[in-house]
């Protein structure tokens, strides 16, 4: 579990984050969504402890991330596992290398037990087969499953994943939507995505924080979401004729 109090930030003159409250749930995928500029990247990287925040908290289990030394905030960083935007995989790496780059980052583990975790996770997202290719061999959903197999070969409590969906075709987002969701209960992590991608939202956002303006504007579930009232929500999420029309469907169904 993540817990989020009263969190600030700014870039000079610049208020991005103002004043947000959440609870990330363990075992759970959480969803931060919200328009361009709404502030929910800065809110990510806060989160990572990549942007330094002026105010507020954020408490990882019992432990707030501005009382932790910098040994201790090595220390949690090994309990995170990380999927960018761009897979970002090191291109002179084969994707066996580029799994195995945690291990040599935070573990003692001699080269054949890292070898042996990271088949075991390249196989969990079913690239068997693939450990001796290098990134450019691999299409995009494979890449993508390449950097969750990395993200989780250190067996990480937190889970974050920024944009898993982009520049991937409706089909492979699924497959991915499906993958992150399915680790998520397999390992109980608190799985935190940054996302965009509507049909993420509706199928796997079981806690989602929905920012305005740098303003937490509400927070709920995908069951929630239909029920809401709250316009900057609607606008948000049935700005396509698809989602008005799914809307209408579910309200006449439970009317």
């Amino acid at each position: 579990m993540i817990e989020v109090k009263n969190l600030h930030k700014s870039f000079g003159d610049t208020h991005i984050l103002k004043g947000i409250s959440t609870v990330f749930e363990k075992g759970k995928t959480n969803l931060i969504i919200g328009q361009s500029g709404s502030g929910k990247t800065v809110f990510l990287k806060c989160l990572l402890g990549l942007f330094p925040y002026e105010k507020g908290s954020i408490i990882y289990e019992d432990r707030e991330y501005n009382n932790l030394t910098d040994d201790e905030k090595r220390d949690l960083r090994a309990e995170i596992g990380m999927v960018f935007q761009g897979s970002a995989l090191f291109d002179s790496m084969t994707i066996m290398e580029n799994v195995m780059f945690p291990l040599r980052m935070f573990t003692k583990q001699s080269r054949s037990e890292m070898e042996d975790r990271a088949d075991f996770v390249l196989k969990r997202v079913n690239l068997d087969g693939a450990h001796h290719k290098m990134p450019s061999e691999a299409s995009g959903g494979m890449q993508k499953r390449v950097a969750i197999a990395r993200a989780i070969v250190n067996r990480p409590k937190y889970l974050f994943c920024d944009e898993p969906n982009s520049g991937l075709d409706p089909k492979t987002s699924i497959v991915i939507d499906n993958l992150i969701q399915e680790i998520t209960d397999e390992y109980k992590i608190t799985t935190v995505i940054n996302s965009h991608d509507m049909n993420s939202v509706m199928e796997i956002g079981e806690k989602i924080v929905f920012l305005k303006n740098g303003y937490k504007e509400w927070e709920g579930s995908n069951k929630t979401i239909f029920k809401t009232d709250n316009e900057a929500v609607t606008d948000f999420v049935y700005s396509s004729e698809l989602f008005k029309k799914v809307r209408r469907m579910y309200m006449d169904e439970n009317s």
